[in-house]
């Protein structure tokens, strides 16, 4: 697991500082080594036409070959170059194959890999790669760049191209390191962020900066750069044999994916929840080592948060070597150090826990395994099954659905049944969009200022491209779908990978090993949702190896328990930062409506924490990344 940033030119020379600066800002992804590429040119050459200036700089965390693997890697005449953020799980099959085709290899690290497949493959040596990642490659015969980004978006990259000049890395913060380049919010990020609590692919807080969508390749040659998929998520029923067979055959695929995760030559472990996947995990982790799985957990004073004594059961059960900690609103300093990490204002605010978790566990092991993945794979979110449930409103005549919407709309913001109504009266994927809304503008379109409100209904149109893919598909399937392409690379990943390294720590994800997606997406949707049972086939799995207790325990998530802590430690924190007056005239909120949601979150009538969080999250952000021009983003 790694960092990496760079460089291409046609108008002005890459310099070897430059490459150093992106670097440096994300020390934290790779505190182990660095490594620095520059395209030979003497410092008076010209660059112009289809002879550019290039620079590869990598960051690296040292997980496999801890020796020979420094980078950026080449091949054998040092014509092509890479530089390699991930892992490569079945790197050893293809460096057999390599060795035999006649390559020859001076390392034993997986990066290496890489630069053979695309001397055999060309663009589609990505095709041959299982595992996550995103790189860069440099091709000097052929003045060509190849940038990647693995199926499910689990490692990231940003990239600026203003048609002369290519910047490129793995976090925003090494663009930002970069004096050329001009911060300008992008307006349409800021909403979908209010909407979604992030921002999804492929947009970026800030104009000019796009993200490679995941399962994407951008070539740039001779000026052109292109962008093109290389794998999409396939839900297109396969032909089944019975359930029992599907079970076996599933937990086969399961316990090659944890195996293949488990190659590391430094100590590794699991975070460990006390939920399904983490637990399924665990457990098929306990089979394969030989010495005790290291666990990490961690809770909350607040009981209905804490799920603390559901991991403890699982541990003991498994002999684990087992960790916690409880954490406590005792800091408001850490919010910042949150931020400064995502780049981005980023809203799920289990990024909290997530950052505890993964500070604990990186005192002890530099790699883990999570069950991230299980939600959307085999539909487990409440989103499905609410969306899902509600589809017998759809029956109802057109003009009672809209005689609904229009009561919702008239009556108190504060009674309950407002939003149930305007909901049931949307179609399917209105109504999956509406759900999942942080923020619902048809009932809090008093929030933004009047600017700002023009613009709100533009922000919804990527996900309704998304279902315009997937008309063929069952319903549930297309919600999946929908949280596959946003969701969950736009703010799960996002959040392991960001809090995971911010401690240098490798966050591995078998369940999202891509020969594993494409099996359960084939099944058809009754293995996913059997009535109201969600995950029918996992616990069904899960079953042979974990207590009842846990696989139908009441479904949580990593929650966290900001209405309380809105109201107690951290209120005066929150009204200070949402109204004082350097927030206020900015222009893009409506101060008094800020100020009734305090008062009727402060009274208890509606828990309005996600939201307030949002625009805290928004506030900071705006602070560290707009007001200060100077800061470069490092953590």
């Amino acid at each position: 697991m790694c960092g990496i940033a760079g460089q291409i030119s046609y108008n002005h020379l890459v310099y070897f500082d430059d490459i150093r600066s992106m670097i440096d800002v994300i020390f934290h992804r790779g505190p182990d080594d660095e490594g620095i590429y520059i395209n030979e040119k003497s410092p008076g050459e010209a660059v112009s036409g289809s002879l550019p200036s290039v620079g590869l700089g990598h960051r690296r965390l040292s997980i496999i070959d801890l020796s020979t693997g420094h980078q950026p890697i080449h091949n054998e005449d040092k014509k092509t170059w890479v530089v390699y953020n991930g892992e490569t799980y079945n790197f050893q099959a293809l460096k057999k194959e390599l060795i035999a085709k006649g390559h020859r290899f001076y390392t034993t690290t997986d990066t290496e890999v890489l630069v053979h497949l695309y001397e055999e493959y060309g663009e589609d040596c990505v095709q041959h790669l299982r595992g996550m990642f995103s790189f860069a490659l440099w091709d000097e015969n052929e003045k060509k760049l190849l940038i990647a980004r693995d199926r499910m978006g689990k490692k990231p990259l940003y990239y600026n191209w203003d048609g002369s000049m290519l910047l490129f890395a793995s976090e925003l913060k090494s663009i930002l390191a970069c004096p050329s380049f001009e911060r300008k919010l992008n307006h349409g990020a800021f909403l979908s962020f209010l909407l979604y609590g992030y921002v999804p692919d492929p947009q970026s807080i800030f104009e000019g900066v796009k993200k490679l969508p995941p399962a994407h390749v951008l070539t740039l040659s001779n000026k052109d750069l292109k962008i093109r998929e290389y794998w999409r998520a396939d839900f297109t029923p396969q032909a089944l044999v019975g359930e029992e067979e599907v079970s076996e055959l599933l937990l086969q695929k399961l316990r090659e994916s944890v195996k293949m995760r488990l190659i590391s030559d430094v100590p590794l472990g699991a975070f460990l929840s006390g939920g399904i996947d983490s637990s399924t995990i665990v457990a098929l982790m306990a089979q394969e080592m030989t010495e005790p799985v290291k666990t990490f957990s961690i809770g909350f004073e607040e009981e209905e948060y804490n799920e603390l004594p559901y991991a403890r059961k699982v541990a003991a059960i498994f002999g684990t070597d087992h960790h916690e900690m409880v954490i406590r609103p005792e800091s408001f300093d850490l919010i910042e150090k949150i931020i400064r990490h995502f780049d981005e204002p980023f809203g799920d605010e289990s990024a909290i826990p997530t950052y505890y978790v993964s500070k604990l566990a990186r005192e002890y092991v530099k790699v883990v395994l999570s069950g991230d993945g299980g939600d959307e794979l085999f539909a487990g979110y409440d989103s499905y099954a609410v969306t899902m449930g509600r589809m017998k409103y759809e029956r109802l005549p057109v003009i009672a659905r809209m005689g609904l919407r229009g009561l919702s709309r008239i009556l108190p913001p504060q009674m309950y049944g407002k939003n149930f109504l305007y909901n049931i009266s949307l179609p399917t994927r209105d109504r999956f969009i509406d759900y999942v809304s942080h923020l619902a503008f048809n009932r809090h379109a008093q929030l933004l200022s009047k600017d700002f409100q023009g613009e709100i209904k533009q922000s919804s149109l990527l996900f309704k491209k998304y279902f315009e893919d997937t008309k063929s598909y069952h319903e549930l399937s297309q919600l999946q779908y929908v949280d596959m392409r946003s969701y969950l690379p736009g703010d799960i990943l996002v959040k392991v990978d960001r809090m995971s390294m911010a401690h240098s720590l490798e966050t591995r994800v078998p369940l999202l090993d891509h020969r594993v997606v494409e099996y359960v997406n084939g099944l058809p949707p009754r293995y996913k949702m059997n009535g109201k049972r969600r995950k029918h086939i996992f616990k069904k799995i899960a079953g042979n190896l974990l207590p009842t207790e846990i696989i139908e325990k009441r479904k949580t998530g990593f929650g966290v328990p900001l209405k309380y802590w809105f109201k107690g430690n951290l209120k005066s924190h929150i009204r200070q930062i949402l109204i004082e007056p350097r927030t206020c005239q900015r222009g893009y909120f409506n101060t008094r409506y800020i100020e009734a949601l305090l008062e009727e979150h402060d009274r208890g009538r509606r828990d309005h924490s996600r939201l307030l969080w949002n625009l805290v999250v928004f506030e900071l952000w705006h602070r560290l990344y707009l007001d200060e021009q100077a800061f470069n983003g490092r953590p």
